[in-house]
């Protein structure tokens, strides 16, 4: 599943080898141009801890490798993978 306009990421190596240092994004766009399989260009911000757009960017990336955050709070959570169900609280506590 692609992600959507507004959805906050934490991108990192999985995503691309170019995200050794991870960061936070927030889409503005995902971009319909022809790529790889698997892969697609974002439009978002670049977001500091505490949410806030600090630089606009294009980012080319794997799909599969982007975790969806509901906040960038969210970090302190095991991110989930875009697409992927979220998991239970009482399935984590275990």
């Amino acid at each position: 599943m692609l992600p959507r306009s507004g959805d906050v990421l934490h991108v990192t190596r999985a995503a691309s080898v170019q995200f050794i240092d991870p960061l936070l994004f927030r889409v503005i766009r995902v971009h319909d141009w022809p790529t790889y399989d698997g892969w697609v260009w974002l439009d978002g911000y670049e977001l500091n801890a505490a949410g806030d757009a600090v630089e606009r960017r294009s980012i080319f990336v794997q799909v599969s490798g982007l975790r969806q955050l509901r906040s960038p709070n969210d970090l302190r959570h095991a991110p989930r993978r875009v697409g992927a169900p979220a998991m239970p609280v009482a399935a984590r506590a275990g």
